[in-house]
């Protein structure tokens, strides 16, 4: 089966059910008669831009990240607003905590907007991790989180 095609029929899967892992994906293609391996799999999860997040029931599961026409500088905002709990700098990394499941799409808004001061992110369950060309664009990172982060969901911040 062409990529085009498998990809299309993942796209079609996540959107039908909540598919919550690569298992459960896996299955689920097996099931529409398309067999991939794990490797294949990951690709197409990440060249599809599929990520975690929680859905309106709060129950995390993949979904693809689309960018659409909203405008992902006041997205990135309304993200650091409703999920950051902790800000972290040491030296040129910024260390980022979210609430649970939040990180991964926190990071694909950042990774999204090409910024100059984030040279490339990592992003596990609640930790986001920036790395800045330079001790300054990491100041101006950090000093931009904390602009933009409710004061009431900080926790332990360096100031």
């Amino acid at each position: 089966m062409k990529k085009d095609a498998r990809q299309a029929k993942i796209e079609q899967i996540i959107n039908q059910y909540s598919i919550t892992t690569q298992d459960e994906l896996m299955a689920r293609l097996k099931v529409a008669g398309i067999s991939v391996t794990q490797a294949t799999l990951s690709r197409d999860i990440r060249e599809m831009q599929i990520v975690k997040q929680p859905d309106s029931a709060g129950n995390s599961r993949y979904m693809i990240f689309k960018s659409g026409n909203q405008n992902e500088l006041e997205r990135l905002y309304r993200m650091i607003n409703g999920t950051v709990t902790e800000i972290c700098q040491v030296q040129f990394v910024t260390v980022i905590h979210t609430q649970p499941s939040y990180a991964n799409p926190l990071a694909a808004v950042i990774d999204d907007l090409h910024m100059d001061d984030v040279a490339g992110t990592l992003a596990g369950y609640d930790t986001v991790v920036m790395f800045s060309p330079s001790v300054p664009a990491a100041d101006r990172i950090k000093a931009m989180f904390l602009k933009h982060a409710n004061p009431d969901l900080l926790m332990g911040s360096q100031e």
